[in-house]
């Protein structure tokens, strides 16, 4: 396991870096002002192609599990994120987004039995500082809302990324049904949100489609069953510290594809950022334990497991 080990954090590190390239692929190739449309079209195609490949469903209490975990991940987290992003200036959704390890760092402690040490909530700040140096601009007043907006969606991936930790998955069931389950639950969540607030679908160009196409499979798809693949396998703090990768790439996408300079401090934001994220990745041997497998084989094995499977280093 210790060798294959780098590479499972690379393949997790995939995820954030992916979805650091949505704002550009938004706002060069999709219409305008339909974040709920996007969203929608980003989780529920990906969900139902990931349930046709996996052709497993859940069973039992693994109905509701799902769908508070669609909720959580996907369909609260969506629409509160878009919110936060249009009544904010410049990258302070993605500022306040940045504490997201702070905060599975307190939901550890509360769910998994997990003692937060001084080293993860250090890096944790650090990260979080790195992160506010890229992406934040001189703006006015900062809107009340848009801020609440961007702390709950935080704290909504937050909560999702270690319930999905604690309850693991059902004997038999691989991460890419759980994907599954946890998009289409949310994409559904979605879906009449988005005919309230925007009507009925826009019209749809080649780009668009284009657009949609990369963000259903590859953004969101491919890119969430390796999140979640990585939260089975690793510590949730581990994970969670990858988190920064996500806006530290749209700062790059943004200088590389769009002509968007970078700054003397920005560039010490990323190399801060950088610092922490793989500063999160070095966790204890205890954090290094097999994933879990089945709710069942965890609450059998109580606290211990929960403290084995998490060890005291952060979720990104």
């Amino acid at each position: 396991m210790a060798a294959g080990r780098p590479a499972l954090i690379a393949l997790t590190a995939l995820a954030p870096v992916s979805w650091g390239t949505t704002y550009a692929v938004t706002t060069e190739f999709l219409p305008a002002d339909r974040p709920l449309f996007t969203g929608l079209m980003r989780a529920l195609p990906a969900g139902l192609l990931l349930l046709a490949l996996a052709r497993v469903l859940p069973r039992g209490a693994w109905w509701w599990r799902a769908a508070v975990l669609g909720a959580l991940n996907i369909g609260a987290f969506f629409p509160l994120l878009f919110l936060s992003a249009y009544r904010l200036p410049g990258g302070m959704a993605a500022a306040v987004g940045s504490v997201g390890p702070l905060f599975v760092v307190g939901l550890s402690a509360l769910l998994l039995g997990q003692r937060p040490t001084t080293r993860s909530v250090l890096t944790g700040v650090v990260a979080a500082f790195g992160v506010s140096l890229v992406v934040l601009r001189a703006a006015g007043a900062l809107d009340t809302l848009g801020v609440l907006a961007a702390l709950a969606s935080t704290a909504s991936m937050s909560a999702g990324t270690v319930l999905t930790k604690r309850w693991g998955r059902p004997d038999g069931v691989g991460p890419l049904a759980l994907t599954g389950w946890q998009l289409t639950a949310g994409g559904l969540l979605i879906a009449p949100l988005a005919l309230l607030a925007e009507g009925a679908p826009p019209a749809l160009d080649g780009p668009a489609v284009g657009g949609y196409l990369y963000l259903a499979l590859a953004n969101t798809a491919v890119a969430y069953w390796l999140w979640f693949r990585g939260i089975g396998r690793l510590s949730a703090t581990q994970v969670t510290f990858l988190g920064p990768l996500s806006p530290l790439t749209a700062a790059v996408v943004g200088w590389a594809a769009l002509g968007q300079a970078l700054t003397p401090l920005q560039l010490v934001g990323m190399a801060l950022a950088f610092g922490a994220t793989a500063a999160g990745q070095l966790a204890p041997r205890a954090a290094a334990a097999e994933p879990a497998r089945s709710f069942g084989s965890a609450s059998k094995n109580g606290r211990k497991d929960a403290m084995d499977l998490t060890g005291p280093a952060l979720r990104r």
